[in-house]
This record gives C-alpha cells, sequence and structure tokens, in this order.
C-alpha cells in the first residue's frame, strides 16, 4: 500500500518526494498523484454512499395492556373510551396508528379533518356522520376521511365500537 504524506510544500509517495521541474511533475510524478486522488476520490465517494444509507431492519412491539388508557370521547364526543395509542414515543415515525374502544353511548365529536384518515371496525355497531350524511358502521367497515371534510362517529348497540384509527403527522425526532 503506498503512503503519500504532505510536509509544507513537499509531496513524498513511500518516503520518494514527487519531483517537480519548473512548474510541473514529471511523467512519474503526474502518474502517482493521479493514483493518489483517485484514491482519495474513490474514498471519499465511499464515504458518501454509506452514510446516506439508513440503519437497515428494527422493530417495535406493544400491547394493548403496555399503552390502554381511559378517555373521554375525543373532540367532546362523550361518554368514555379506552385509547391505545401504538408507538407514540417512537421517533421519526410518520404514522399515527391507535385502536379506540368506544364504550355504550360514547362517541367521537364532529370535527374537520386536518390530514387524511382511516377508520377501521373491528368490532361493534356506530353510525358515522360524514359531510352531513349519515352511515351505519359495522365490522369489516373501512372509512376514508379525507382532508377537509367533517365527521362524527357515535357508538350504537349492547358491545363496544373497537376501531383502528390511522393518519400521517410530521415526525417526532
Amino acid at each position: 500500500m503506498k503512503r503519500f504524506t504532505v510536509g509544507g510544500s513537499r509531496l513524498t509517495v513511500d518516503g520518494s518526494p514527487l519531483t517537480v521541474d519548473g512548474s510541473r511533475f514529471t511523467a512519474g510524478g503526474w502518474r502517482l498523484l493521479a493514483a493518489a486522488l483517485c484514491l482519495l476520490a474513490g474514498a471519499g465517494i465511499h464515504a458518501a454512499a454509506t452514510a446516506q444509507k439508513p440503519a437497515p431492519g428494527g422493530y417495535v412491539v406493544e400491547h394493548d395492556r403496555q399503552v390502554a388508557k381511559e378517555e373521554p370521547g375525543t373532540h367532546n364526543g362523550g361518554g368514555t373510551t379506552i385509547g391505545y395509542s401504538f408507538f407514540k414515543d417512537v421517533p421519526n415515525l410518520k404514522l399515527v396508528f391507535r385502536k379506540r374502544a368506544l364504550k355504550p353511548g360514547s362517541g367521537i365529536g364532529l370535527h374537520e379533518q386536518k390530514e387524511d384518515e382511516i377508520y377501521y371496525v373491528l368490532s361493534g355497531t356506530g353510525t358515522m356522520v360524514l359531510d352531513g350524511k349519515t352511515v351505519d358502521i359495522t365490522p369489516g367497515t373501512a372509512v376514508l376521511t379525507r382532508t377537509g371534510s367533517t365527521h362524527s362517529l357515535k357508538q350504537t348497540g349492547g358491545e363496544d365500537l373497537v376501531i383502528l384509527i390511522n393518519y400521517e403527522v410530521e415526525p417526532k425526532k
């Protein structure tokens, strides 16, 4: 392996100086300088390429019992709900993923949507008001509310209405 060093105005390769004739390197000096520059450029390109790659893999596992929190119906919807805010403390995550169990009589109040949001019904029954239109929801129902739309949700029936909610946010650092 060649060792390149610079001292004052001298460039040496393995202890041998590159010779200069006036203001020009000799032919051997040019070849050595070209080789040194190629090595440095290659090392710089490699460093830049490897610095931009994100760390591979990784995962986070959370369970209902770790994140469950009793809360009133959101957006002044009333009643009692159990909110499950999964992965809320994970840095740089652009997604919100929640589960909510709406107890009998509870709801999510009417509000305008600030980002696209998806609701998915796991169990129970309810009614959603979507831009003024009432829609019955049952297990297996998926609803996409778009930015600027309005909606509310009310639990109906004798069992909890359990839903999944997903939307994007600016990631926490």
